[in-house]
Parts: C-alpha cells; sequence; structure tokens
C-alpha cells in the first residue's frame, strides 16, 4: 500500500514537471520569438493592405485610360489590348511590393529575377512572340475587332471579338469562340474580310447549249437591275464567262455592301433558279449514261 502511494506521488510529480517545463519553454519562446512573430504578423497585414489598396489603385488607372482611349476614338482592339498590358503589368508590379513589404530585399528579387531570365526567356518563348504579334497587330491594323478575318494557315476564320495582349479571340457564325495566338495572325498570311465598305458579288450560272442564251442574259440583268440590295451605281455585268465541256458559264457581277454580302448572294441565287425555270431555261447537272449491251445465247 506504502509503496503504491509512493510510485502514484512520484507520477505525478513528474507530470507536473513536465508542465512546468512545458510552461517555462513555451514562455521562454513568446519572449524570444514574441518580437519576431509580431513583426511578421504586421508585415502581414502591411502586406494585405497594400493588396487592397494597390487593386484599387489599378482598377481606377484601368478605368481612367479606358475612358481617354474613348474619347480619343481609339479602336477597340487598342482599347482592349492596353487594358490588358495594364492589367498583367500593374499586378506583376503589385506583387513585387508586396514581397518587399513581407522583408525580402528588392537586391534579392532582382538577382533572383536575373538569374532566372534566361529559363523564364526560354519557358516563355511563345509568349513573348504572342506579345510582339499583338503589338505589330496593335500598330499596323491589319485588322481591328468587329472585322470577319480567315487565318490561311490553319483556316480559322471569324468575327473578332477581342484583342488581348496574347491572343485574339474570334466568334464563329455559329457561334462558336476560336482563340488565336496573336503571334500566330501577325506571323501568317490572313484575309480580311469585311474591311472595305463593299464587296463584289461574283456568281456563276450554268445553262444547257440548247437554252436562249439571250434571253438567259436578260432575265439574269433583270434581277440585278431589280434587287435592292445591288448598288446601281457602281458597275455591274452579265456575261459568257465559259464555253464549258457540257454548259454555257454565265457570269453575274454587281457591288452590294459588305454586311449585305451573304443575304444578298442566298437570295440572288434562289431567284436566278427559280426565273430560269419560269422560262423554261435548262440548268445542266452532270449525269452519267450506262450502255448495257444485250448478246443472245448461241442455241
Amino acid at each position: 500500500m506504502l509503496l503504491t502511494q509512493t510510485a502514484a506521488g512520484s507520477e505525478v510529480e513528474a507530470t507536473v514537471q513536465d508542465t512546468v517545463d512545458t510552461i517555462t519553454g513555451f514562455n521562454k519562446f513568446i519572449q524570444e520569438k514574441g518580437p519576431d512573430l509580431i513583426a511578421f504578423g504586421i508585415r502581414i497585414l502591411m502586406a494585405l493592405l497594400i493588396f487592397i489598396i494597390c487593386h484599387k489603385v489599378i482598377n481606377w488607372i484601368r478605368k481612367i485610360t479606358r475612358a481617354s482611349m474613348e474619347r480619343a476614338n481609339s479602336d477597340t482592339g487598342a482599347r482592349q489590348f492596353v487594358d490588358s498590358l495594364l492589367k498583367y503589368g500593374l499586378h506583376i508590379l503589385l506583387f513585387l511590393a508586396i514581397i518587399n513589404s513581407l522583408g525580402v530585399e528588392s537586391a534579392s528579387i532582382a538577382a533572383t529575377v536575373a538569374s532566372a531570365g534566361v529559363a523564364v526567356g526560354l519557358a516563355l518563348q511563345g509568349s513573348l512572340s504572342n506579345l510582339a504579334g499583338g503589338m505589330l497587330i496593335l500598330f499596323l491594323k491589319p485588322f481591328v475587332v468587329g472585322d470577319y478575318i480567315i487565318e490561311d494557315s490553319h483556316g480559322n476564320e471569324g468575327t473578332v471579338k477581342e484583342i488581348q495582349i496574347f491572343y485574339t479571340k474570334l466568334a464563329t457564325i455559329d457561334n462558336k469562340t476560336i482563340i488565336v495566338p496573336n503571334g500566330t495572325l501577325a506571323n501568317t498570311s490572313l484575309t480580311n474580310v469585311t474591311d472595305k465598305d463593299y464587296r463584289q458579288l461574283d456568281l456563276k450560272v450554268d445553262i444547257a447549249y440548247e437554252a436562249d442564251l439571250r434571253l438567259a442574259k436578260k432575265l439574269l440583268q433583270e434581277l440585278v437591275k431589280n434587287d435592292p440590295s445591288v448598288i446601281q451605281s457602281m458597275e455591274h455585268n452579265v456575261f459568257v464567262n465559259e464555253l464549258g465541256s457540257s454548259s454555257v458559264v454565265l457570269g453575274v457581277r454587281a457591288w452590294v455592301k459588305s454586311e449585305e454580302y451573304w443575304p444578298t448572294r442566298w437570295r440572288m441565287l434562289e431567284n436566278i433558279k427559280l426565273t430560269l425555270d419560269e422560262n423554261h431555261i435548262a440548268i445542266p447537272y452532270q449525269q452519267i449514261t450506262v450502255h448495257q449491251a444485250h448478246m443472245e445465247s448461241e442455241k
């Protein structure tokens, strides 16, 4: 019994001593590291404060810049490009400012950036090419927002919706979005379909050799003259374009506004077909005639 009480007392003393040692160590840690922890906490709060203030300032600068460019009648693509450049550039500066506020010296940051410059340059080679391509597009203006372009190397086409610093967004006619790197657009041939105010409608119509050529030309000329979208003050013509192997190919050329090109083309083709049918002018199509020889079997 006495032995058990002694063992219990020793265990209690050991537990108390461990607790005292833990509290003593914690107090010592607080006394030694407390100022550093407080200073680091203050730096964290300062960094958070810097982020909130600078983020608002960046948004304010972007807003002011956009308003200034709108007053200067800058095109939409230039406004989008500059806004994107400010967004990324100012946030990079903000990131460096936050690191500096946490106690990292500017010299250390510069040394780190310099030592990693080659690797970063190689890793971002494509992005730098796209950035340079975006600047070329901004200054040379091969297209602007709202133009319909066809990128020849990969066949991408659509209406330009956004010109960012690294890529350009195209909207297709079926409302899909195509993202094309600016480097690709700057280093390949492309077709700007809507760069001009007017486009020439160029149609080909085949009629049979037996058809009345003069009547067919007269009917096509009347269709061109009576179409509301054809600009009558500009040259238009109906002519024999080719004597084909199985048909006479008539050409129809007229000028329309660029935005009315496709509706006019579709309407004209339909009206041509209906008019030729009403006047019994045949539009030939390819046919394959198979001749089968019948041989009587010998009896």
